[in-house]
């Protein structure tokens, strides 16, 4: 733009020859740009107005719109977390078979302080020390007289607890609210659920994690978000758990045994109905882990799963099973059982003097070791080693549990033809009840091979062939005249045919040797033994019977009466009907009406 003069020559002489006055043309000029520059701000300052106007507009637009989408929303309460990051509080349930509950998330609130805004200090510390025992006031006083501006008291209080602060009073005393875990059974099957602890914690929420058991095992699925909250469902029968529980409870106590154990599996699926493992615990108020000692002492030590024990002639079937699967014997193949058995140093003798020979059924029936030691000879070590890890005897199950690899069999590296004597009848190889009960399974289910598993099956598995039908059936008749005519004699339960073998061990000692009055007792049994529908293994710790004038330390009196009552209790929750047999009076049938 080119500046016009305030007195441009030419016009100043025109007006001087003209005799105007020249001073006018300045003023005016000058008038005429002062103008032009008042225009100027006046557009500029217009221009900033509708501009800000447009701001103003359209920041109290979008005020209104959001104050209308409150309006018009369902209230709820500010979320405010005390960390960067999202604490993920939610858990999914866990349920039984038949949907139950078994664990689920309660809302309760957590306890904390601004010790500066506490009033007298002294008074609050006896109080609170007053409503938790676990509070010291001594130490309580001085972190609330403390420097800090922030004090956690309790994670998780009860809503006595919470009105029992309340009436305190005190401005500095403040409640968070979040969820805690509960299991509505209290103790019932603890080891399979396990327990959770709190992880990373917020005022207004806290972090559920698994530490032991299904919750630990499956953390990851409960705390899905994306899984909207759906429950995991497990294969046990709360019903069946409560009896067992209640029954195996009574039978440790009944025999003076130190601990015990059940598994209850279903023969074709692998599923586990109910397992225990005693002594036990509510995860609702898990103890703690023992820090020395033997952590088989401890009530978390899951003995059904984490103990592995030589199970003793529980085992024996799985010899004779094999041997008949190689076609190396029949159930009438007699056998020479003369003893000892003299093996280079080692001597292997029956509980009794049984004759010169018997029988293979005989063998099982009367529980004999040499007449099982002599048909593993047959086998060789070998194929027995194959055999057993086919059946899954020689590694940890796969059961769905975070202790479950811990369960790791025990047998000797170099499997010598003793080894293989005496690990047929259930002698220096060391597995758990887990572990039995579903070798079991295989054996009677048809032969073909099951996983334990605490998941509810859609569809029953399709496992490997360890056996053909034939042997299977063959060993299920076999297992049936061990109760009916031999060492599981009291494993007779009216309306449901038992069938099973005993197992008596010695525990070993620390010396090398094995205890002369301390043992395992077991018995492995299915039922009904025709067509064998369920699993059920049963082992007392130290259990001794003292009704008698000597103390009875085998499986037979100690571990097969439990069993047998376990049967009868739960045989008609599982929905088995009994058989009732008909009896003759002169030519005539008793029907019952």
């Amino acid at each position: 733009m080119i500046r016009k003069p305030l007195r441009p020559l030419a016009r100043i002489f025109s007006a001087r020859s003209a005799g105007e006055n020249p001073d006018l043309i300045e003023h005016g000029n000058r008038r005429e740009r002062i103008a032009m520059q008042h225009e100027r701000i006046l557009r500029k300052t217009q221009r900033r107005l509708i501009m800000m106007g447009g701001i103003f507009l359209i920041s109290f637009g979008v005020i209104g719109v959001r104050m209308t989408a409150l309006a018009i929303s369902e209230p709820s309460e500010p979320k405010a977390r005390a960390t960067a990051t999202q604490i993920l509080a939610s858990r999914a349930d866990i349920i039984d078979r038949n949907n139950r509950v078994l664990a689920t998330n309660i809302e309760t609130h957590s306890l904390y302080a601004h010790p500066q805004q506490v009033v007298d200090s002294v008074t609050t510390a006896r109080q609170l020390a007053e409503i938790f025992p676990d509070i010291d006031a001594v130490k309580m006083e001085a972190q609330l007289k403390g420097p800090q501006k922030f004090l956690w008291l309790k994670g998780a209080i009860s809503p006595e607890e919470k009105q029992a602060v309340h009436d305190i009073g005190n401005p500095g005393l403040l409640f968070g609210p979040r969820e805690m875990r509960l299991y509505p059974n209290g103790q019932l099957a603890g080891h399979i659920l396990g327990g959770t602890t709190f992880g990373e914690q917020g005022v207004h929420s806290a972090e559920v994690l698994g530490i032991a058991g299904v919750e630990s095992a499956f953390d990851d699925f409960l705390r899905d978000p994306k899984l909207n909250g759906r429950p995991l469902q497990l294969s046990i029968d709360l019903s069946v758990q409560s009896a067992l529980e209640e029954i195996l409870y009574g039978g440790m106590r009944l025999m003076n045994a130190k601990g015990a154990s059940a598994v209850l599996m279903q023969a074709n699926t692998g599923e586990i109905l109910a397992m225990s493992s005693l002594p036990d615990f509510d995860p609702n108020n898990r103890p703690r882990a023992l820090t020395q000692g033997d952590a088989s002492d401890s009530p978390l030590f899951n003995r059904a799963v984490q103990g592995v024990y030589e199970l003793g002639s529980a085992f024996k079937p799985f010899t004779v099973a094999q041997a008949m699967e190689l076609g190396l014997i029949e159930s009438d193949t007699m056998v020479d059982i003369k003893g000892p058995l003299k093996w280079g140093r080692h001597f292997i003798r029956d509980y009794k003097n049984y004759g010169p020979e018997l029988s293979v059924e005989e063998i099982l029936v009367k529980s004999s070791n040499i007449g099982t030691a002599r048909i593993s000879l047959m086998i060789g070590s070998e194929l027995q080693k194959a055999f057993l890890g086919r059946l899954g005897l020689l590694k940890a199950t796969s059961i769905e549990l975070i202790e479950g690899p811990t369960g790791k069999p025990q047998y000797p590296e170099n499997w010598s033809d003793i080894s293989t004597m005496t690990i047929s009848y259930g002698h220096g190889i060391s597995t758990s009840p887990v572990h039995l009960a579903a070798a079991y399974a295989a054996m009677i289910n048809g032969g073909t091979l099951v996983k334990p598993t605490l998941l509810k099956q859609t569809a029953p598995p399709i496992g490997e062939r360890i056996i053909s039908q034939k042997v299977s059936m063959r060993l299920r008749s076999i297992l049936r005249h061990v109760v009916t005519e031999g060492t599981a004699s009291f494993g007779e339960v009216p309306g449901y045919s038992v069938a099973g073998k005993t197992g008596t061990a010695n525990k070993p000692n620390n010396q090398g040797g094995y205890h002369k009055d301390k043992v395992l007792a077991t018995f492995a049994s299915f039922f009904p033994s025709a067509d064998p529908k369920y699993v059920l293994i049963v082992t007392l710790d130290e259990p001794e019977d003292r009704a008698g004038s000597e103390p009875r330390r085998t499986a037979g009196w100690t571990a097969v009466p439990v069993a047998a009552e376990v049967i009868r209790r739960v045989a008609p929750l599982l929905g088995l009907a009994p058989e009732i047999e008909t009896s003759r009076q002169n030519g005539l049938t008793l029907a019952n009406d």
